[in-house]
């Protein structure tokens, strides 16, 4: 389905029932918007996990602005403003009051930032493996320094100066960072995943506005129901991140999973999927 939102074409997608039966009356179900990571990447990374999901929420999955099926346009618009300011209005759109965020890596930026923007239209709040800040980049770049083979290191060059040249470079990059990225990584599942990259997007946010970005001061306001999750072995948003998260939001809850790179969902799957039910179902 698409939204027209603020000039641009939003792609997104619902599952789940908005009204379920429950004590022989018909009960309406949280809504849940699923935030991909990147910038530049799609829903599709999260959609097969949350699927079994449903019954819990109602679950919209957005590609950005830019991003997978939705439009894209100039470089410049590719921003957090941007796209926090799309949900927003998709929000409006759909006609809902309250929202839930899961936002995954990038997702969890653009999920605090509308969290520390938008509160009081916020219910629940799931940053997974994402930061608060910028300090996230030089964190990063020492911990590949330690971790990575000459070749990752070399691959990720683009990444810190904002400088892919194509969407197929981007492919590769996550070919061979693929290892520190999941620690079950699988280069065969990789090669056949059908994944939409924009390495526009991507560039746009490190050669620019994630830079400057930081909402470390906002945390202390953010009055949702929080669930933060980080992976023991995360490299590019390292556990540390999380637990500054959820020490800065108050009553917020914290899951490290220990057996876990950067993409938890693959990592540890069912555990992932038990923590979230868990949450949801107490916090409905």
């Amino acid at each position: 389905m698409y939204a027209q939102v603020r000039g641009t074409r939003l792609y997104f997608d619902v599952e789940g029932a908005g009204l379920v039966p429950y004590k022989g009356e018909l009960r309406e179900q949280p809504v849940l918007f699923a935030l991909h990571g990147g910038p530049g990447g799609d829903h599709s990374g999260v959609k097969p996990l949350l699927s079994a999901l449903g019954d819990k929420a109602q679950i919209v999955y957005l590609d950005y602005r830019g991003s997978g099926r939705s439009e894209r346009g100039p470089r410049d618009t590719y921003s957090l403003e941007n796209n926090v300011e799309d949900l927003e209005m998709l929000r409006r759109h759909l006609g809902l009051d309250k929202i839930g965020l899961l936002g995954v890596s990038y997702g969890g930026m653009v999920a605090l930032s509308y969290a520390a923007r938008y509160g009081e239209h916020l219910s629940h709040l799931i940053p997974v493996v994402t930061t608060p800040s910028y300090r996230f980049l030089a964190r990063a770049q020492e911990i590949l320094a330690e971790r990575g083979t000459a070749e990752q290191r070399a691959a990720a060059e683009p990444l810190w100066s904002g400088a892919f040249t194509s969407d197929e470079q981007l492919r590769e990059y996550f070919e061979v960072l693929g290892p520190l990225y999941s620690l079950t990584f699988d280069l065969q599942k990789f090669r056949e995943q059908r994944r939409i990259r924009n390495h526009e997007a991507l560039n746009e946010g490190f050669a620019g506005f994630l830079r400057s970005y930081d909402v470390t001061d906002a945390l202390p306001r953010i009055g949702a129901r929080t669930l933060v999750i980080g992976g023991r072995h995360d490299w590019i948003c390292p556990p540390e991140f999380s637990v500054e998260i959820a020490a800065g939001i108050p009553g917020a809850d914290l899951r490290i999973f220990e057996h876990s790179g950067h993409s938890v969902m693959s990592d540890e799957p069912d555990a992932f999927v038990d923590v979230l039910r868990g949450f949801l179902t107490y916090t409905a």
